[in-house]
């Protein structure tokens, strides 16, 4: 079953304020928030067709590093379309549940050289020297609340080992 990591990211003030603000009341669950953020439009489409929808509405609660649509644009041409087809939905779906880790965990939990085990079942490395990294994915923005969760906002898609 799933183990409780306890791991987070500090913040940044920034580009996702309204974010925030709009995450501040919970009422919305990660999905609803990511959807309203407007700047994970891929990573919608990817939980979308890796079949994560519900999983992610679910009660939880999750942590979630959420690649921006930058981070997936960064990925070398074609990737994100192979990826979306029915054929790769196993692959999708391990690359999506890595960077996911079941509880809440806020900024203030976290400590240099985490190591934090995925809903996918590896394990991500948190570091806080010189900025925090997630398997080397800066978090650029941390602690946006959601009803089911948090999000911590991660400027590269992290890939399981």
């Amino acid at each position: 079953m799933l183990r409780r990591t306890f791991v987070a990211a500090t913040l940044v003030s920034g580009m996702f304020a309204a974010t925030t603000a709009m995450a501040d009341g919970h009422s919305k669950d990660i999905v609803d928030t990511a959807v309203g953020a407007g700047s994970f439009g891929t990573l919608v489409a990817a939980v979308e067709a890796a079949g994560l929808v519900e999983t992610l509405k679910g009660e939880g609660p999750f942590t979630v590093f959420a690649p921006t649509d930058d981070a997936f644009a960064a990925l070398p041409e074609g990737t994100v379309e192979d990826l979306l087809k029915p054929e790769n939905k196993d692959k999708l779906t391990a690359i999506l549940t890595y960077h996911v880790i079941a509880g809440k965990v806020m900024s203030g939990d976290l400590s240099n050289n985490m190591m934090a085990t995925t809903v996918q079942g590896g394990d991500v490395t948190i570091m806080t020297e010189g900025g925090v990294t997630v398997d080397g994915a800066n978090v650029v923005t941390a602690d946006i609340e959601a009803s089911n969760g948090v999000i911590h906002v991660i400027d590269a898609v992290i890939l399981p080992k």
